[in-house]
Protein backbone atom coordinates (compact mmCIF):
# COMPACT_ATOMS: atom_id res chain seq x y z
CA UNK A 1 0.00 0.00 0.00
CA UNK A 2 1.27 3.37 -0.93
CA UNK A 3 1.29 5.52 1.85
CA UNK A 4 2.48 8.86 0.43
CA UNK A 5 -0.08 11.47 0.89
CA UNK A 6 -1.87 9.23 3.66
CA UNK A 7 -2.48 10.94 6.89
CA UNK A 8 -4.91 10.87 9.77
CA UNK A 9 -6.51 14.10 11.08
CA UNK A 10 -9.14 14.48 13.46
CA UNK A 11 -12.18 14.48 12.06
CA UNK A 12 -15.35 15.50 14.24
CA UNK A 13 -18.47 13.47 14.17
CA UNK A 14 -21.74 13.47 14.83
CA UNK A 15 -20.89 11.36 17.99
CA UNK A 16 -17.70 13.69 18.74
CA UNK A 17 -14.17 13.65 17.80
CA UNK A 18 -12.84 10.52 15.87
CA UNK A 19 -9.29 9.41 13.90
CA UNK A 20 -10.28 8.97 10.28
CA UNK A 21 -7.80 8.52 7.51
CA UNK A 22 -7.44 11.74 5.02
CA UNK A 23 -5.66 10.89 1.77
CA UNK A 24 -4.58 14.15 0.02
CA UNK A 25 -3.05 13.10 -3.26
CA UNK A 26 -2.18 15.08 -6.33
CA UNK A 27 -4.02 15.12 -9.43
CA UNK A 28 -2.91 12.69 -12.18
CA UNK A 29 -6.25 12.13 -14.29
CA UNK A 30 -9.31 13.62 -16.48
CA UNK A 31 -11.61 11.87 -13.85
CA UNK A 32 -10.10 13.38 -10.77
CA UNK A 33 -10.22 16.68 -12.29
CA UNK A 34 -13.42 16.81 -13.06
CA UNK A 35 -13.85 16.06 -8.73
CA UNK A 36 -11.66 18.61 -7.84
CA UNK A 37 -13.92 20.83 -10.32
CA UNK A 38 -16.91 19.63 -9.14
CA UNK A 39 -16.06 20.68 -5.52
CA UNK A 40 -14.65 23.99 -6.59
CA UNK A 41 -18.15 24.74 -8.49
CA UNK A 42 -20.28 23.62 -5.60
CA UNK A 43 -18.15 25.91 -3.00
CA UNK A 44 -17.34 28.79 -5.06
CA UNK A 45 -19.98 28.89 -7.56
CA UNK A 46 -23.53 27.60 -5.88
CA UNK A 47 -22.50 28.25 -2.23
CA UNK A 48 -20.11 31.50 -2.30
CA UNK A 49 -21.91 32.72 -5.79
CA UNK A 50 -18.37 33.31 -7.70
CA UNK A 51 -19.34 33.78 -11.58
CA UNK A 52 -18.14 30.53 -12.70
CA UNK A 53 -15.99 32.07 -15.95
CA UNK A 54 -14.04 33.41 -12.82
CA UNK A 55 -13.58 30.11 -10.62
CA UNK A 56 -12.29 28.10 -13.43
CA UNK A 57 -9.39 30.09 -15.22
CA UNK A 58 -6.46 29.49 -17.49
CA UNK A 59 -4.08 29.17 -14.46
CA UNK A 60 -6.21 25.65 -14.48
CA UNK A 61 -3.72 24.07 -17.29
CA UNK A 62 -0.47 24.48 -15.34
CA UNK A 63 -1.55 23.85 -11.88
CA UNK A 64 -0.61 21.20 -9.59
CA UNK A 65 -4.25 20.25 -8.43
CA UNK A 66 -4.79 18.58 -4.95
CA UNK A 67 -7.69 16.04 -3.83
CA UNK A 68 -8.23 14.88 -0.30
CA UNK A 69 -10.48 11.82 -0.13
CA UNK A 70 -11.99 10.53 3.43
CA UNK A 71 -13.24 6.95 3.32
CA UNK A 72 -12.71 6.75 -0.74
CA UNK A 73 -14.95 10.09 -1.10
CA UNK A 74 -13.66 13.53 -2.56
CA UNK A 75 -14.18 16.28 -0.25
CA UNK A 76 -11.72 18.93 -1.00
CA UNK A 77 -9.18 20.18 -3.12
CA UNK A 78 -6.83 23.11 -3.73
CA UNK A 79 -4.42 23.97 -6.32
CA UNK A 80 -1.13 25.17 -6.75
CA UNK A 81 0.93 27.72 -9.46
CA UNK A 82 4.04 27.61 -9.61
CA UNK A 83 5.72 30.50 -10.98
CA UNK A 84 9.49 31.07 -10.86
CA UNK A 85 10.52 30.49 -7.24
CA UNK A 86 7.35 31.74 -6.66
CA UNK A 87 4.43 29.85 -5.76
CA UNK A 88 0.17 30.65 -5.66
CA UNK A 89 -1.87 28.38 -3.31
CA UNK A 90 -5.11 28.59 -4.44
CA UNK A 91 -9.30 27.44 -4.74
CA UNK A 92 -9.16 25.88 -1.48
CA UNK A 93 -12.40 24.39 -0.91
CA UNK A 94 -13.74 21.96 1.56
CA UNK A 95 -17.38 20.28 0.96
CA UNK A 96 -19.67 21.87 3.91
CA UNK A 97 -20.48 19.04 5.16
CA UNK A 98 -16.96 18.32 6.04
CA UNK A 99 -15.32 21.97 7.12
CA UNK A 100 -13.81 22.30 10.15
CA UNK A 101 -12.50 18.46 10.54
CA UNK A 102 -8.86 18.95 9.29
CA UNK A 103 -9.49 18.04 5.93
CA UNK A 104 -8.23 22.07 4.76
CA UNK A 105 -5.43 21.72 7.06
CA UNK A 106 -4.28 18.21 5.54
CA UNK A 107 -4.43 19.57 1.99
CA UNK A 108 -2.57 23.33 2.83
CA UNK A 109 0.11 20.99 4.47
CA UNK A 110 0.62 18.93 1.21
CA UNK A 111 0.64 22.09 -0.86
CA UNK A 112 3.32 23.59 1.10
CA UNK A 113 5.52 20.07 1.32
CA UNK A 114 4.72 20.25 -2.62
CA UNK A 115 6.06 23.81 -2.99
CA UNK A 116 9.39 22.79 -0.62
CA UNK A 117 9.86 19.64 -2.77
CA UNK A 118 9.99 22.23 -6.07
CA UNK A 119 12.14 24.78 -4.49
CA UNK A 120 9.57 27.53 -4.24
CA UNK A 121 10.92 30.27 -1.27
CA UNK A 122 7.63 32.22 -1.81
CA UNK A 123 4.17 31.41 -1.25
CA UNK A 124 1.38 33.33 -1.21
CA UNK A 125 -2.08 33.01 -1.21
CA UNK A 126 -5.42 35.18 -1.24
CA UNK A 127 -7.10 34.52 1.50
CA UNK A 128 -11.39 35.70 2.39
CA UNK A 129 -10.83 37.53 5.34
CA UNK A 130 -13.25 35.05 6.84
CA UNK A 131 -10.57 32.23 7.30
CA UNK A 132 -7.41 34.24 7.93
CA UNK A 133 -6.95 32.56 10.71
CA UNK A 134 -6.89 29.22 9.65
CA UNK A 135 -3.97 30.10 7.11
CA UNK A 136 -2.22 32.02 10.40
CA UNK A 137 -2.25 28.57 11.86
CA UNK A 138 0.26 27.73 8.85
CA UNK A 139 2.52 30.14 8.89
CA UNK A 140 1.05 32.49 6.76
CA UNK A 141 1.03 36.13 7.49
CA UNK A 142 -1.31 38.60 6.27
CA UNK A 143 -0.01 41.49 3.68
CA UNK A 144 -1.48 44.86 2.50
CA UNK A 145 -4.95 45.84 2.78
CA UNK A 146 -8.01 44.11 2.21
CA UNK A 147 -9.64 43.41 -1.09
CA UNK A 148 -12.48 42.48 -3.48
CA UNK A 149 -12.07 39.35 -5.53
CA UNK A 150 -15.14 37.83 -7.06
CA UNK A 151 -17.14 40.00 -4.70
CA UNK A 152 -15.50 38.61 -1.20
CA UNK A 153 -13.23 40.83 0.44
CA UNK A 154 -9.96 39.43 0.17
CA UNK A 155 -6.30 39.62 1.76
CA UNK A 156 -3.53 38.38 0.40
CA UNK A 157 -1.36 36.20 2.63
CA UNK A 158 2.59 35.62 2.66
CA UNK A 159 4.44 32.04 4.19
CA UNK A 160 8.18 32.21 3.72
CA UNK A 161 10.18 28.75 3.95
CA UNK A 162 13.02 29.38 6.23
CA UNK A 163 16.33 27.83 5.72
CA UNK A 164 15.81 23.98 7.09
Amino acid sequence: MNLQGLTRALIRGANGPTMRMVHVKKVKSKRDLRKAFAIRLRVFVREQRVPREIELDCDDETATHLLAFVNGKAVGTARVVVKGRAAKVGRMAVLKSRRGRGIGGELLKRALKLTRIRGVNQIYLHAQVSVIGFYEKFGFRPRGRVFMEAGIPHRTMVFRRMAE
